[in-house]
Parts: C-alpha cells; structure tokens; sequence
C-alpha cells in the first residue's frame, strides 16, 4: 500500500523496455506512455492486484474522515460507495475502448490521451475531428495539473505533520491519552518548515534512474503500512456513540466532500498499463473489481471510523488527530517520510511529459541543464504554491474536483460515446455516459466554487475544517 498509489505510474514504467531514446521518450504526452514489455515475463495476478491498490490507496486516504464530517454519518457512506461504482465503471469504458481502438487501428497498446486522440478522429462532428489532437493535449494538461497538485498537498502534509511534532516535542509523553486542546505558540512559521524541505526534494528529483527510485518507493510503502497498522489499531478502540453526529450535512460542505472523495479514487489512468503488463490480459476485469471492492471497503472503513472516533474535531488528516505520544507520533513521521520518497515518483509523472519537449528544443549540450533546471522549477512551483494556500483540506478538494474528476468521470463516458458511436451506440448506453458526464461536470464546477470561495474566506470563517493544530 504505497503513500501514493499513483506513483505507480512511474513504477510500471520501469517494467517496460528501459532502452527507448530520448527522442521516443518525447513523443510520450501522458504518464501512462508505457508499452508492453516485449519480455515473455509479465505481471501475475497478485502482482497486478498490489499494484493495482498501490495506485489507488494514498494521501486522500488521510482526509476521509473529514471528507464523512463534510456530508454526514449516513450520506458519507453511501455516496462515496455510489462515487467508487462511478468510477470502476469508468474505469472499465477506458479499457473497453482503448481494446476497440487498439484492433480498430492494429496497434499494440494505445495510453489515455492516445485513445482520447484517436476515439474523436473518427467521431461524427467534423470540427472534433480536425481537433482531435486536443483531445490528447488535454488529458495530458489534466495529468499534470492533477500530480503537481498532488505535489503540493505533500508539502502542506509534511509541513503540518513536521511543525506538529517539533511544536510539541516538549509535551510529548509515553502515555498515548486521547488528544486534548492544546495551546501552543508555534515557534516557527509553517511557511519556514516548508522551505525547509524544500532543498530535499529539489535534490531527490534530481534522481532519474527508475531503478533507484523504486526503492525509494519500498521504503514508502513499508513505512506505509506500519503507520496504516497503528492508525486503525487507535480508531477501533473505545468508539464513542455516533447517535449525536448529524446523518446529513448541509450541500456546501458536501461538495468539499465530493472534491476530496473524488480525489482518492484516481486510478482510472493507470488501469491500461496494468493490463498491458499482464501475462495474461484478459484476467485483469477479474482483478480490477476484487482490487477496486478491497479499495471502497478500506475508504469506507477508515472514512465512517475516523469521523465517528474525532467528531467534530476530525481534523483534514487523520494523523493530526493521533494522541500526543512518541508511540503516534512515529506515525507522523513514517507517514511523512513515505511522503517524502514518494514525492520523486509522483513528481515523475509531469517531469516525463514536460522535460522531454523541452530538451527537444535546445542543443545536447544543455540538456542536462535544461533538465536539471525544469525539475528544479516544477518542485519550486508546487512550493509556492503550498505557501500560498496552506489549506491541506481545500486543495486536496479543488484539485479532486477540477482535474480528478474530469480524468476519473467527464472524459471516459465522453470517450465511449466518441468511440462506438460510429458503430451504433445504443440511446440507452448514450444516455447512461451523458449522465455521468454531466454528474461529474457538476461535481466539477460546483466542488471547484465551493473550495475556491472557502479559501479566499478568513481563516476562522471554517476552522474546523483547517489544519492548524494551534488555538
């Protein structure tokens, strides 16, 4: 259970064959520019399924509790069950119509933005089709917005979790009691801690090598599960009565829960790779929906259980929640190391869409400085950007809402409508993707208002919904 399961993007790139040029590697504009390895050794079953909940299951985790607190006891639940059938249903009109298209044009392997590309080439609309080179343009757009934002909600989450642990080092004790108020003036700026970390990770992306990095992605995942362990051992223990929590909240704070539940279910752009790197393809429907089951139980579980456990305090990461001791407050520091290492992997993903156009455009001679100083640029941007709106809570919200959503819901349906219609879609499988389309569109645009008028409020207009851990 890697901290961030879209890392494995970059992990199953590794899988692939490592000889392509560079000038192959620029034609790639999504983060699935993975073909299937020309090795008769492929992914078995359990790998396939590991893999699969490793791209699903990541820090959007964390803020679920607070995601049950924003739309109630009961509609929390079943709307984020509704949202997981969304989406594997999505998931699923993906891999259909990146297999039609493949056997339509006698290609091996086409990725999301190739299949996005090729489905408008030949659907009825005449100026779609002279356009359809957008289509890839903007899964690829969506894609790095969607990981740089990912990016910043790193930095936010280890600066909490960092300025959590020292600003209480001295209040620290064995004894793990429930968490009480504290009143505490913070020594340092959360700001400071964030360009704190910031030199790190500027060094750990310089790291290209997929090998090194997926052993960076090890250590994430074994400090994962450590602090995944700890955490539900806490939350099932001594469980208040949920009878006082309200069954339903009001339909602005669901839509923040909308925007942070769509945000955990990001998988739908990996699902094609897995398949591809299958020994045995045709298995894969098998492991999507035990992989995608295990994934809505655990989201479920941790969701309901947080927000029953904290409340009304459920902060916008469970791990602020913990009891302020060294035994909890280890969590906080295994999560936030996977966080760290995790941060090159996901950083992978716009770097290889990016860098590579670029260096295409200056001599070899500076390639390498081109390189370096792309990378450089991209981690000081998700920096800035996490100065600006130190709201953990709002961004995971927004970026859920405008990029996971559109990738995840919008564009799938859309895409199957492109592909099969020229076949002969039926009105009611038409129907059924204008619907989704439309849901997600919804989601889209009143998430995005929604996060986007809670973070220009004062701060106290929505304290319980802030991260801050200082009153």
């Amino acid at each position: 259970l890697s901290l961030l399961g879209r890392n494995c993007n970059s992990e199953l790139k590794s899988l692939g064959d490592r000889s392509r040029s560079l000038s192959e590697r620029s034609s790639s504009t999504t983060s699935e520019s993975i073909r299937p390895a020309e090795a008769v050794s492929g992914l078995s079953m359990m790998q396939t399924l590991i893999h699969l909940l490793k791209c699903n299951i990541g820090t959007g985790l964390l803020g679920l509790p607070l995601a049950m607190k924003n739309a109630g006891l009961l509609v929390g639940p079943f709307s984020l069950l509704a949202i997981g059938i969304l989406t594997v249903h999505c998931m699923v009109i993906l891999l259909n119509c990146a297999h039609h298209l493949s056997q339509r044009l006698q290609k091996t392997f086409v990725n999301y933005g190739e299949a996005m590309m090729y489905g408008l080439e030949t659907c009825p609309n005449a100026w779609l089709r002279t356009h359809s080179v957008w289509g890839r343009y903007t899964v690829s757009f969506l894609l790095i917005t969607t990981q740089l934002g990912f990016c910043s909600v790193y930095f936010m989450f280890m600066a909490d979790n960092l300025q959590q642990m020292v600003e209480e080092a001295h209040v620290t004790s064995s004894r793990c009691q429930p968490r009480e108020p504290l009143v505490l003036t913070p020594i340092l700026d959360i700001r400071f801690y964030m360009l704190a970390i910031l030199p790190l990770l500027v060094l750990l992306v310089f790291i290209r090598n997929l090998r090194v990095l997926s052993v960076f992605s090890t250590v994430a995942s074994i400090t994962t599960l450590g602090s995944m362990a700890l955490i539900f051992a806490y939350i099932v223990q001594g469980i208040p009565d949920p009878r006082s929590l309200p069954l339903m909240a009001s339909w602005k704070t669901f839509l923040l829960f909308f925007g942070t539940a769509i945000f955990t279910f990001e998988g739908v752009g990996i699902v094609l790779s897995l398949k591809n790197q299958m020994k045995h393809p045709q298995q894969f429907s098998f492991v999507l929906y035990l992989g995608m089951s295990l994934v809505i139980v655990l989201y479920i579980c941790l969701g309901t259980l947080g927000y029953v456990k904290f409340g009304s305090n459920t902060q916008a990461s469970i791990t602020l929640n913990l009891p302020n001791c060294w035994l909890y407050q280890s969590v906080k520091l295994m999560y936030s190391i996977g966080i760290f290492f995790t941060y090159a992997l996901q950083f992978h993903v716009p770097a290889e869409i990016i860098i590579p156009v670029v260096i295409a455009q200056v001599s070899e001679r500076w390639a390498l400085l081109a390189d370096l100083s792309i990378r450089t640029s991209l981690v000081c941007l998700t920096c800035v950007s996490a100065i600006l709106v130190p709201r953990l809570d709002l961004v995971v919200s927004l970026v859920g809402s405008v990029s996971s959503s559109a990738l995840a819901l919008i564009i799938p349906p859309l895409l199957e409508i492109a592909t099969f219609y020229p076949e002969h879609i039926s009105c009611v499988t038409i129907a059924k993707d204008i619907m989704i389309s439309i849901l997600g569109l919804l989601g889209c645009v009143f998430g995005t208002y929604q996060a986007l008028y809670e973070l220009i409020q004062p701060i106290s207009h929505s304290i319980g919904n802030s991260t801050a851990v200082f009153v």
